[in-house]
């Protein structure tokens, strides 16, 4: 997770350390390198780690770049004992992660529409129906749509769990007849929220807990994800999965609310025109990006308190389960449309890039001079690789929180502060003041 920093064990003095000099080189940090090295290293650790996910998805959807795969090869070997001291190089690797990053994010998208149809906005039932169930929660769409194909004739009914939401915005998803809704909110409560679903339970990517004894025997996890206790399936094969459902204690009926998904890039694009011409005639105050991964630690309450306060003539967008933060405030709806617009998973984090990048080819002017505000919540690697790329696409003023992780040297926060004006939230309604001034 991006809270770690590992000590390192030095080849040539044969001391491991944390922030001591090697004997040999001399320099402060982890032995032979010194810290602002070692905190680049570890920010392109963490966002190759993040960009390797986003690419494993869109290989099993059929999307692959030769390109990406050479640079992770080349970025992995530049982190490696006695490769590379300098500051200015490192960097260009971290910056060079991130245009990677953009184009194996653009690789997911369009995997994503060929193979579950073009993106729109759909309604949700939260909650649960009587009959036998199974609860998904990850990214991975694929086993989304594997899992419900195999449930079909049976009266089986799938639910989205966490990241898995933004499925239904898809129509060979969401209209599928064995998709009967959601179930829960961010990974940080699966504890909770498993203990109290009573079907099976399929974890798909990142973002599982380690289950509890009371539902262990009812998880199941696909592939490299796996988890004490519960059934690692290594194939595409959920005959398992829907034999324990039908043994388990069906669900009970308990719907509790209806909520619209399905914002997709493609979707604000085509108001493009409209958007432009609300904007000049002073219709709409500001765009805002809030989202990104959340977490359980204190302090993310200010991303709800942000939003919560922003003008009644602005739009929220939203993707990640940074989601869950803000989403049950009641916005309203502004020039007929909801101020809150979530437009998916944090894999679809290029849609809202695209946004950016085309509104201002349609303003005639640089991404920094939209009325744009970027306030992304970070925990873990996928969230590196995306900040990684807006940076290389020279977006400023972004607010990340909420606080800095500890790989991150005090210089190299400084470079980032001064090139790109990167900077930690601070107090929700101060912060707000500024992006309004």
């Amino acid at each position: 997770m991006s809270h770690l920093s590992l000590p390192l064990h030095c080849n040539q003095c044969e001391q491991t350390a944390h922030g001591t000099a090697c004997e040999i080189n001399g320099r402060a940090g982890v032995c032979g390198k010194d810290i602002d090295i070692q905190s680049l290293e570890e920010i392109l650790l963490y966002g190759v780690k993040g960009m390797a996910a986003y690419a494993h998805h869109a290989r099993r959807l059929g999307k692959h770049s030769e390109e990406v795969s050479a640079f992770i090869e080349e970025a992995l070997f530049a982190t490696m004992t006695n490769v590379n001291f300098d500051v200015p190089t490192m960097l260009e690797f971290v910056l060079e992660c991130g245009k990677q990053n953009l184009t194996v994010m653009r690789l997911l998208q369009e995997g994503h529409i060929e193979n579950f149809g073009q993106p729109e906005p759909a309604s949700v039932m939260c909650g649960t129906q009587e009959g036998p169930g199974i609860l998904v929660t990850g990214h991975d769409l694929l086993d989304l749509m594997n899992l419900l194909k195999q449930c079909e004739g049976t009266n089986v009914k799938v639910y989205t769990h966490g990241e898995m939401l933004p499925g239904h915005m898809y129509p060979k998803l969401h209209n599928h007849p064995n998709l009967a809704g959601h179930f829960g909110g961010p990974w940080q409560k699966q504890k909770v929220e498993f203990e109290q679903f009573p079907g099976a339970i399929v974890g798909t990517t990142n973002c599982v807990l380690i289950p509890k004894d009371s539902y262990k025997d009812r998880m199941f996890t696909t592939r490299a994800t796996a988890v004490p206790g519960a059934t690692r399936l290594t194939t595409d094969d959920f005959s398992e999965v829907i034999a324990k459902a039908k043994e388990c204690q069906p669900c009970k009926q308990a719907l509790t609310q209806e909520i619209t998904v399905g914002f997709h890039e493609s979707v604000i694009l085509s108001k493009a025109p409209e958007i432009v011409e609300a904007v000049k005639a002073g219709q709409i105050s500001r765009f805002f990006v809030i989202g990104g991964c959340d977490g359980a630690e204190p302090g993310r309450n200010y991303y709800s308190d942000y939003a919560a306060g922003t003008p009644d003539d602005s739009f929220i967008l939203t993707l990640g389960c940074g989601k869950y933060r803000i989403m049950d405030h009641d916005y309203g709806t502004h020039l007929e449309l909801p101020r809150l617009m979530d437009m998916g998973q944090c894999n679809d984090a290029y849609g809202a890039i695209k946004v950016a990048v085309e509104l201002a080819k349609v303003f005639e002017c640089g991404v920094n001079d939209l009325p744009l505000t970027i306030v992304l919540s970070w925990f873990e690697q996928k969230a590196v690789a995306v900040l990684l790329t807006l940076l290389s696409l020279g977006v400023k003023n972004i607010t990340i929180g909420p606080a800095a992780p500890a790989f991150i040297s005090p210089n190299v926060f400084k470079i980032l502060q001064e090139n790109y004006g990167l900077r930690l939230t601070g107090d929700a309604k101060a912060d707000l003041e500024l992006a309004l001034a």
